[in-house]
């Protein structure tokens, strides 16, 4: 016969399997967006006066920003809007806005005045 073994289970792999699955590669790329820290600005500016906290550093596509902009949003119940890869959330808030990303294993500063 053959110098090829035939594994009859993953235990006789010694532990070691490799996949190529994407699922398992968006689970990495997420796993390394939330060691990225992000920023919790407060600001009036640009904004007539009105206060904001704006969240800067994500490092994820667009569409995933809005939806987690989104899901912020309901828990806070106010108002905002993804802008040039950063959440602007309605109001000072940036201590209810840390503590709920730090919750999802975000790591937040606060930043700025």
């Amino acid at each position: 016969m053959g110098g090829k073994k035939k594994f009859n289970s993953l235990e006789e792999l010694g532990g070691l399997v490799y996949s190529t699955g994407m699922e398992i590669r968006e689970n990495i790329r997420r796993e390394a967006e939330k060691n990225t820290v992000i920023k919790a600005y407060y600001s009036k500016k640009g904004r007539g006066g009105k206060t904001a906290t704006v969240l800067k550093g994500f490092r994820m596509p667009d569409h995933e920003l809005k939806i987690l902009a989104k899901r912020l949003k309901q828990k806070l119940g106010t108002g905002g809007s993804v802008k040039n890869g950063e959440i602007i959330i309605q109001g000072d808030i940036r201590d209810k806005v840390i503590r709920l990303l730090e919750s999802e294993g975000y790591t937040v500063k606060k930043a700025g005045g």
